[in-house]
């Protein structure tokens, strides 16, 4: 009895040849659509290929993500439109059809959107580091939103209750957020790092006791690459909260130095020691000369306190440029005799009212 009724469905009621034209326009449509896919695809290839940004590179890479399934769905939708069948039956195809077109939206959506980031981001590699580093997260939040409406619509149209559905979500994310709250805090960190841009990749930080070039901001942490090598690995939201000092932004560094000579030396020499210095590090064309003075009676030392700046931030520029200046300020102070002081104490001891050098150690 529940074979015959089975049987007697409307579907079952269509003649041979009705299956067979509803087949062979199924496979004709699938067929069409294979083949057009695959055109687009070369063609996209071939666009892709060249060095410049072409104005179909992005509809044809969109449109060659079309999927297998849609096609699938697609062509039995329409060979179906061939035969004799129930409502319920047509209404389930439709159904369908409606689920997948929902679903090839949101990857033609998000394949266009990253395909617009990463032109914007490879637009800004050169000029403009900070924004470009910035896109990876934005890409990130937009998906995730194009697929949140994707969702949502799909549901309406198969005729969920959205609005209460979205209410439970919004108690359901409350208890998710504290459950999650240390994952989000991060989150919400790497967007105040991509819209902020404190640093971006490239960038050398040094925080605390850990130092390194950025390597990769991502959603969760950031990556550093040491001196020594080994990658350090950091949560945006802890990070935020350190003290970051960015040597990345530095366009000149600030040198001081102190040079100490005997108390010996002679006042004469003494007034021709900040000419001199001065003289050395003006005679480079990469610094900038601040000031060079008799800064103090040191303990062991006279004391001349010496300040320039390296117009480049390049730390090895700064340690050539420092070695230089030291060893010609060693060689002038060899033609004119100042001897550079170091730490020493003399002892003087009292007898019959005079005072008497007793030793002197270094």
């Amino acid at each position: 009895m529940q074979a015959h009724k089975f049987l007697a469905l409307p579907i079952f009621r269509n003649s041979l040849p009705d299956w067979a034209a509803a087949l062979g326009v199924a496979l004709a449509v699938m067929l069409v659509l294979l083949v057009a896919r695959t055109v687009v695809r070369r063609y996209h290839a071939r666009l892709a290929a060249t060095n410049r940004v072409e104005i179909l590179e992005v509809p044809l890479g969109v449109l060659s993500r079309t999927t297998l399934p849609f096609f699938l769905i697609l062509s039995l939708f329409i060979g179906l439109r061939m035969l004799d069948i129930s409502p319920g039956t047509r209404l389930t195809a439709g159904s369908a059809l409606t689920v997948a077109i929902f679903w090839q939206t949101g990857i033609w959506a998000t394949a266009a959107a990253a395909a617009w980031f990463e032109i914007r981001r490879h637009g800004h590699a050169g000029a403009d580091a900070a924004t470009a580093a910035s896109f990876g997260v934005i890409a990130f939040i937009v998906q995730a939103i194009i697929w949140a409406f994707v969702i949502l619509l799909a549901l309406d149209n198969l005729g969920v209750n959205i609005t209460a559905l979205v209410a439970g979500l919004g108690v359901g994310g409350v208890a998710v957020a504290l459950a999650v709250q240390n994952i989000l805090g991060d989150l919400f960190a790497s967007l105040s790092i991509a819209f902020d841009r404190p640093f971006v990749v490239g960038d050398f930080l040094v925080l605390g006791e850990f130092m390194g070039s950025v390597e990769h901001v991502g959603i969760k942490s950031t990556r550093l690459r040491s001196l020594s090598g080994e990658q350090i690995v950091l949560s945006n939201a802890d990070l935020l909260k350190s003290r970051v000092r960015n040597y990345g932004r530095m366009n000149e560094r600030r040198v001081v130095f102190t040079v100490g000579v005997t108390y010996e030396t002679p006042t004469e020499q003494l007034l021709t020691i900040p000419r001199l210095i001065r003289g050395i590090i003006e005679s480079r064309s990469d610094t900038r000369f601040d000031r060079s003075h008799f800064a103090a009676h040191g303990a062991a030392s006279l004391d001349f306190e010496s300040v320039y700046y390296v117009l480049s931030a390049d730390y090895n520029l700064y340690m050539d440029i420092q070695q230089d200046i030291n060893l010609r300020i060693h060689r002038e102070f060899e033609k004119l005799g100042v001897e550079f002081a170091y730490p020493t104490q003399r002892l003087l001891l009292e007898r019959s009212g005079h005072l008497k050098s007793a030793a002197e150690a270094a």
